[in-house]
């Protein structure tokens, strides 16, 4: 919630003024104490009391804006004589609120057994099957039923061969987990590896989807008309490397919003609606001017008029390193005519913050060509 310091005070005090009609029936000592504690926190909304404001987030996530005056330099702020900021450690108890794992003799008992069987087992990668990660169920559907659609549908996607299964540690909590990495192609797209992690300790997951292989000589730019409702159910992989454009509502997300993520058309344009609003949530409060909030409150609902249909609309996705991919709504890409893909090259200010154009591959090049030209020689002998 972003408000400015008057409209907290006013809105607890609207709140408490709310039942006070009630309180005077039931407890007219507490409603007169009350009215008298309703009657200083006004003044303090009006600026005619001079007054502390506390704010205490054990979760570190709020904020409060800084009142600065510059000096002769626009680049010298003076510090803000009424505001401070301190940093603490959080309690166990304020940990154990937000949700963290609190250290006890009991569980770090169990932790460091754990931890001892993970060491043991941290210098060899395990491996398992695919089907003992979550296809075996699939495997019986398609065996009891005997039919090559569930097997169409289940398996979309070709199954890789084995999962890879190593120790890491979990980013939030930082108690011991496990990483699952696999390999699989995607049709009329690439081979993609898949890393997935889940922590058993707190219940955080985290999976990310990176692109294998060469790096492409071309980018690509993807435009996809979306018409109806089967649209908003492609899949999309958005690398982090790719823009965003929708120009129906002028919207053009940068490469590197969003990260890397692995979605749908309409989980896509959800994201971007999350994430304007927890990037500008502070910008929605009450300190921000009507026109300003009605902009941004309009521009909201043109999001949320994407995923009605109202109007057909576009959606491009530019990625300099051709990694991102919208799955075709046909079984042959040719005939998705709603779906169309460009292959264009690279400017020199594109590989420059690629870090393509500091690559330099001469050596790898030479080892090669002098190992051919060894098996030649030694083939003809």
């Amino acid at each position: 919630m972003g408000r400015h310091v008057e409209g907290i005070l006013l809105r607890a005090a609207d709140e408490l003024q709310a039942l006070q009609e009630e309180r005077k029936k039931v407890d007219p000592q507490t409603a007169e104490a009350i009215d008298q504690f309703l009657l200083k926190l006004r003044a303090c909304a009006t600026a005619d009391s001079s007054f502390t404001f506390i704010l205490d987030d054990p979760a570190g996530n709020s904020f409060v804006r800084t009142y600065m005056k510059y000096h002769v330099s626009r680049f010298a702020p003076s510090p803000d004589p009424s505001l401070s900021i301190k940093f603490y450690e959080r309690t166990s108890e304020q940990q154990s609120t937000l949700g963290y794992v609190v250290e006890s003799s009991q569980t770090g008992s169990v932790r460091d057994a754990a931890s001892t069987e993970v060491v043991g087992t941290s210098d060899q990668a395990q491996r398992a099957p695919h089907g003992s990660i979550g296809a075996a169920a699939g495997h019986r559907a398609i065996a009891q039923s005997n039919s090559a659609e569930i097997a169409e549908s289940l398996f979309r996607y070709t199954a890789p061969e084995e999962v890879m299964t190593f120790p890491s540690t979990c980013g939030v909590c930082t108690a011991r987990c496990e990483t699952r990495m696999f390999v699989t192609n995607i049709p009329y797209f690439q081979e993609v590896i898949v890393m997935a992690s889940t922590c058993d300790a707190c219940g955080y997951r985290n999976s990310e989807l990176k692109p294998g292989g060469r790096v492409p000589e071309k980018g690509k730019k993807i435009i996809l008309r979306v018409k109806n409702v089967k649209d908003l159910s492609r899949d999309v992989i958005k690398s982090d490397t790719a823009s965003v454009t929708i120009p129906e509502i002028e919207l053009e997300l940068t490469s590197g919003t969003l990260g890397g993520v692995v979605t749908t058309v309409e989980g896509l344009i959800m994201k971007i609606s999350e994430s304007l609003e927890r990037v500008h949530g502070f910008s929605f409060g009450d300190s921000l001017d009507e026109h300003k909030r009605s902009k941004w409150l309009n521009f909201q609902a043109s999001l949320k008029k994407l995923l009605c249909l109202e109007e057909p609309w576009t959606l491009i996705l530019d990625d300099a390193l051709a990694n991102s991919f919208v799955a075709p709504a046909t079984d042959d890409i040719k005939d998705d005519h709603q779906l169309m893909f460009e292959e264009y090259e690279r400017s020199w200010e594109q590989n420059e913050e690629l870090g393509l154009n500091d690559i330099d591959t001469s050596s790898a090049d030479a080892a090669y060509d002098s190992k051919d030209a060894t098996t030649e020689e030694k083939s003809e002998v």
